[in-house]
């Protein structure tokens, strides 16, 4: 369930003729009651990607007019066997708010979402913008400040997680939260491509997998995704944070659970999750 705070915006009047605000004002009545709702493909198609980050626009809007922040963007579908399962040739790109992120350490609320879900990720750092010029992996690598380990919390607002890629992709592409480790390196000292990744969830190994795994290469999908979004209207800046995708199969938890990401020449980072009662 997600706590209801000054940023989570009330929901909107579902009387409305317009399928893509009929597609937000349900996914957004779920952000508000906790309570997960149906896809949203019956109103904007399966495969209509205009009206799917359309739809992702609208609850940006929202979001940032009842006073949330943007700190930077997430990649998902960055893996081959994941964009087969939904029929489709590309990844996706939600946003990152401050309220998304947690501090390492801290027990995270599981009660803070609906359906939790980890990954674990390379994510960037950026020192420059990324909103002008062709925007080659050479531009994209200067503009790097440095990378660090990530465990991303995905969530979905859509019941059972019955999505499709138009349902994920106006679902904020499934973000929930994030947790970033404290290892920061330069792209002069790592090759992301070659990062070797295990992740336990509770004790157990859980996933595994590699820089490669994510669109081939992590600075590829960050190519990718400062294009796109500046295609979108809305570029990378400095300062953002990146999430690049998953180096490995996606996980749930549940309350007390404790999930760790190792990742080669990047060390670890922990997340722990509250029991779910609240004090």
């Amino acid at each position: 369930m997600i706590e209801k705070s000054s940023t989570t915006p009330r929901p909107a009047d579902q009387a409305t003729i317009d399928a893509t605000d009929q597609a937000a004002a349900r996914l957004q009545t779920a952000a508000w009651s906790g309570i997960p709702c149906p896809p949203v493909r019956d109103l904007i198609g399966r495969d209509d990607l205009d009206s799917a980050y359309a739809v992702q626009q609208r609850l940006t809007e929202a979001r940032l007019a009842a006073g949330a922040t943007i700190v930077g963007r997430k990649i998902g579908l960055t893996s081959e066997a994941v964009q087969r399962q939904l029929g489709v040739e590309q990844p996706d790109l939600g946003i990152l708010f401050a309220d998304m992120a947690f501090r390492e350490g801290a027990p995270v609320p599981v009660r803070c979402f609906m359906q939790p879900r980890v990954e674990a990720e390379i994510a960037f750092v950026l020192a420059g913008d990324l909103a002008e010029g062709p925007l080659t992996l050479e531009q994209v690598r200067e503009a790097v400040d440095y990378v660090l380990p990530a465990i991303e919390i995905c969530d979905s607002r859509i019941a059972n997680w019955d999505i499709s890629f138009a349902d994920t992709v106006a679902d904020n592409a499934s973000a929930g939260g994030f947790v970033l480790g404290a290892t920061r390196l330069r792209l002069s000292e790592l090759n992301p491509r070659e990062v070797e990744m295990t992740m336990t969830v509770t004790g157990q190994q859980d996933s595994t997998g590699s820089g490669a795994a994510c669109l081939g290469d992590p600075v590829l999908a960050l190519q990718w995704l400062a294009r796109t979004a500046r295609d979108l209207g809305n570029p990378l800046r400095a300062g953002q944070v990146v999430l690049s995708g998953a180096l490995g199969p996606m996980r749930p938890i549940g309350p007390g659970a404790e999930v760790v990401a190792t990742l080669s020449r990047l060390g670890s980072v922990v997340v722990r999750f509250d029991d779910g009662v609240e004090a």
